[in-house]
């Protein structure tokens, strides 16, 4: 302790003498029946905390069913020992590893209710408190205190309980926001310097990371971003180092978010309200964090009446919330806190920053999961929610799904192709048990077909970014087994002249069973393309080719939507077309032209290729020979996230 922090103290006690007495006199406040606040996570006071159990164990008849609140724990727990029972039990706002089996069990109580609505339980005398156990920074020279990294409910129960004891420690942060507390509005302080808890840095692997990379797709530049509870959080947030002028209004501040605010990433500049501030409700992260947030003016943690109400959080443009879940069904009912009848984690500040965002201009929520669980047993993608599991999203709450396998998104469609959405990101191994179950409950068409195994995974390698010469830019991709509705509105755009020159006939119609064939491929002999618009929201051109089978060649097609022909869309469809047939060892691409095409003629005749050309009945046979490079063009791909 420095000497200017010691002088403080004893100027205080010399001031507040009444305030600075034993731990055995503080906890004799303590009654039968007394409600117990005690702070959040990393933020608990574990001196206090281990105090009051000692003082229990050593006065074993002081008191009696007192009830510990608190929502979250880090595993320092004491107060549960069985040996105790009889004097405490807690009620928790929320599950952390440490009491999921206690309340399980139903020795500990769990409270579900949003996270923004608990300082309202306090105030309202709903949830009366009797003491809280808070924990502070040193006092400043005007006799204030920080809650530092824990405010969100914290500030709520100082301000409702009957008596706040702080453990006044020289290692918690002094950080601006709600924090500070006045001398006066504590009871009783009692100086323990230790230091603070520490949180895990989560899961790394091949599967974070390619969620975090689907993420940094759907995650723009200037957008306000929360990152929920998860394994996965901090390495969704390095996913995003190569965005820029990000800001940052959650619940949970990491180490994943400083990570951010250092490298830049983070300035907070496009902020609609708390312009250059990062906002948060509590801090879980490292000693290096921590230090990072000591009187650092970027930096406010405020209630979570203010980080978590919809209201304020609806004020915020282009808000991207990202949350994980523990399971999500067909239709798009999601569970982040139980699996089948088991509490596993709790409402939290999921449904507050996944609604407040619902209500935001520009908003994005996304919903992620890893496709599995249980060493790939156990699909996260069900067609139902197991039986007891709580809805914590219910189907019009969920936009963008994510998984290791890409991305779905639901908003705005209906229950079949929902399902098939979900069904294209699950694992490999499950989906044809997805896809039988959606037929038996009459989620998708009955006569769905389904390519499985090796020649059915789709090969997201074949993604590119295209830019035509004509200037516009467009993602080309390998069709995926949702795309149905996608492909049913491209061919019903097409006027009669270019369905004509697709199908040598003017199709009146474009039936399910028709859409299939283009829908449900073997990647492994044949393959569809997709030229999409930059929002990936609509088909501006389709490729295909497939192979012939007595030759190692393929016979080619494409088509472009009307308003798109002359802009370089095909051209672009058909380079990378070779490109992939290149990949697989192709020789040769086999065409079927009408006469009067000239823009495909010409289109052939530009690409350089065309070693043989056949006229017969107003068509042309060509033959295009695919050694070599396509001239004046390098047919590597381009980096997806560009």
């Amino acid at each position: 302790m420095k000497p200017d922090e010691s002088n403080v103290l004893e100027r205080l006690k010399k001031k507040y003498p009444n305030k600075f007495i034993s731990d055995d006199i503080i906890f004799s406040c303590i009654r039968r029946g007394s409600r117990i606040f005690i702070g959040t996570a990393c933020g608990q006071p574990q001196y206090l905390v281990h105090r009051l159990v000692e003082y229990v164990k050593n006065h074993p008849k002081a008191f009696f069913d007192t009830e510990v609140i608190q929502v979250w724990t880090l595993g320092l727990a004491p107060y549960l020992d069985e040996k105790l029972k009889a004097n405490f039990r807690l009620n928790s706002f929320f599950i952390g590893n440490s009491i999921r089996d206690k309340v399980n069990q139903a020795t500990a109580d769990y409270t579900p209710v949003f996270l923004s609505q608990v300082p309202s339980l306090f105030h309202r005398g709903i949830v009366p408190l009797d003491v809280a156990l808070v924990q502070t920074s040193l006092p400043d020279r005007h006799n204030q205190l920080s809650l530092g990294i824990s405010v969100d409910i914290v500030r709520a129960a100082v301000q409702n309980a009957d008596v706040v004891i702080a453990q006044c420690n020289k290692n918690m942060p002094r950080v601006f926001g709600d924090t500070f507390i006045h001398i006066k509005d504590i009871d009783y302080i009692v100086p323990k310097d230790e230091m603070l808890l520490t949180a895990d840095p989560g899961k790394s692997g091949k599967v974070a990371d390619q969620i975090a990379k689907y993420i940094g797709q759907i995650v723009q530049d200037g957008d306000t971003i929360q990152v929920g509870y998860g394994s996965l959080r901090n390495r969704i947030l390095a996913g995003l180092r190569h965005k820029k002028h990000l800001g940052i209004h959650t619940e949970l501040l990491s180490d994943g978010f400083i990570d951010l605010i250092r490298a830049g990433v983070v300035d907070n500049s496009k902020k609609t309200i708390d312009r250059g501030k990062t906002v948060a409700a509590f801090c879980m992260g490292s000693k290096v964090t921590y230090n990072f947030l000591h009187n650092n003016p970027q930096i406010e943690i405020k209630s979570v009446e203010y980080t978590n109400h919809p209201l304020v959080i609806s004020k915020i443009k282009n808000m991207t919330a990202i949350n994980s879940v523990l399971e999500i069904d067909l239709t798009g009912q999601a569970t982040s806190e139980s699996i089948n009848t088991v509490f596993y984690s709790g409402i939290g500040g999921f449904a507050d920053f996944m609604r407040g965002a619902a209500m935001a201009e520009g908003s994005k929520m996304i919903v992620t999961l890893p496709s599995t669980a249980e060493n790939g047993i156990k699909s996260r993608i069900v067609p139902y929610l197991s039986p007891g599991a709580g809805v914590t999203l219910t189907r019009g709450d969920v936009h963008y799904v994510v998984t290791e396998y890409g991305i779905a998104y639901l908003h705005g469609k209906n229950i079949r192709e929902r399902a098939m959405s979900l069904i294209s990101i699950a694992h490999p191994n499950h989906r044809p048990w997805l896809v039988e179950n959606a037929k038996d409950l009459h989620l998708i068409y009955v006569d769905q077909n389904f390519m499985s195994g090796k020649h059915g995974e789709y090969p997201e390698d074949l993604q590119t970014y295209r830019t035509t010469k004509q200037g516009l830019r467009i993602l080309l991709r390998p069709v995926r087994m949702d795309d149905e509705h996608l492909l049913k509105d491209f061919f019903y755009s097409l006027s009669d002249k270019s369905m004509y020159r697709r199908f040598f006939s003017t199709r009146l119609d474009m039936p399910h069973e028709q859409l299939q064939k283009f829908t449900i491929i073997d990647y492994s002999r044949e393959m569809v393309l997709l030229a999409m618009n930059s929002g990936m929201d609509r088909v501006l051109g389709v490729g295909q080719f497939v192979l012939n089978e007595d030759s190692f060649t393929a016979e080619v097609a494409f088509a472009v939507r009307d308003e798109y022909q002359h802009k370089g869309v095909g051209f672009e469809i058909l380079l990378h077309l070779i490109f992939i047939a290149k990949k697989k060892g192709l020789t040769g691409f086999s065409a079927q032209i009408l006469a009067g095409n000239e823009p495909a003629l010409r289109l052939m005749k530009n690409l350089g290729r065309c070693t043989k050309s056949h006229y017969k009945d107003g068509v042309y046979d060509i033959f295009i020979t695919l050694t070599g490079h396509p001239r004046g063009h390098d047919a590597q791909n381009d980096n997806l996230q560009d």
